[in-house]
This record gives C-alpha cells, structure tokens and sequence, in this order.
C-alpha cells in the first residue's frame, strides 16, 4: 500500500467520524424529543476534525487547514465547558 493511499484511508476515515456526528445527534434528539446534543458529538467533532486536519496538512491544503483547525478549538472549548465550566461545584 502506497503513502497516498494510506491517507486516503485517513480521509474517508476521517470523513466517516466527523459525519457520523450528526447521526448520534439526530438520535439523540428523537429520543428525547427535543433538540440535544451529546457529549459523543463533540468527541466524534473532535476525533474526525483532527484526523481531517492531518489529512489537510499532507494534502498541503491552507483553506481545509484552518477551517479545520479553528473547528478544533471550537470542539476543544465545547468539551471543555461542559466537562468543567457546567459541573455546580464550579458555578459562580
């Protein structure tokens, strides 16, 4: 298997992650019936932007690069919130 095609392996993986998160989003909505999204779709935003960042960086892609880094920051700063900031103990 060739370098090039071990990356593309990446991307279509990564693609696949980053996809998936609206369908855990989408089933998590339906069965609470209210809009929602789960901690999996910030995990799942975070692992897929991650890989396809990797991806972009070989593919010596600028715009796919900082779209998907600032992507990064924005998943990073979810989870940080929710797993830090929203605990009571640490309101204000």
């Amino acid at each position: 298997m060739t370098n090039a095609q071990i990356w593309l392996i990446v991307g279509f993986t990564a693609q696949t992650l980053f996809s998936l998160r609206f369908l855990i989003q989408w089933i998590a909505t339906e069965r609470a019936g209210k809009s929602v999204v789960p901690m999996a779709f910030w995990y799942f935003s975070l692992g897929g932007g991650a890989m396809l960042l990797s991806y972009a960086v070989y593919r010596v892609d600028p715009v796919f690069i900082v779209g998907q880094a600032a992507g990064l920051f924005v998943y990073s700063r979810n989870i940080y919130i929710i797993k830090f900031k929203n605990r009571p103990e640490l309101a204000d």
